[in-house]
């Protein structure tokens, strides 16, 4: 029987908060961000326009040398997803696959949800969205998007009761 993931909506309301700042950040074309009294400069986030560039970027993402020295890292292929539900990391017959929304919507194919979703490649647990997985993700931000992206997404956690 599988744990229950009980923190799965807290992770998700975190993550689309972090999201949102970097959406605002863009719009008022300014990186520079007063972040619970911290002054932070968040860093650009990648977007894609086709599943080609996102299987790029995951490649990348997971040649990165401290990728591989801090995690077991196999092939992770990407795929187009009917419709404009959300991302998803799935094992299917032994192959890893992120799959990612392609139609009618773009949200996904930026760089935030497809950490998301390299965090569940690399740290394959249950719940998916316990607080190893959620160590992962932080941790991967960090590595990939800097520091201040790791702060930020820990204190959001953080706030929103994420362990």
């Amino acid at each position: 029987m599988t744990p229950r993931d009980s923190q799965r909506s807290k992770v998700y309301a975190a993550e689309a908060f972090v999201r949102t700042m970097f959406d605002r950040a863009a719009q008022h074309h300014s990186r520079a961000i007063d972040f619970f009294g911290a002054s932070l400069t968040l860093p650009p986030e990648a977007r894609f326009a086709s599943i080609d560039a996102v299987q790029r970027y995951v490649d990348q993402v997971l040649a990165m040398p401290a990728v591989t020295q801090r995690w077991q890292v196999s092939a992770l292929a990407v795929r187009a997803r009917r419709g404009a539900g959300a991302a998803h990391y799935e094992v299917q017959d032994g192959a890893a696959v992120i799959a990612v929304p392609e139609q009618s919507t773009r949200w996904a194919l930026r760089e935030l949800v497809l950490l998301h979703e390299v965090a569940h490649h690399l740290c394959p647990v249950e719940p998916a969205h316990g607080p190893e997985f959620c160590a992962t993700l932080c941790e991967l931000v960090e590595v990939v998007m800097g520091p201040e992206v790791g702060h930020v997404l820990r204190v959001v956690y953080a706030k929103e009761g994420v362990r």
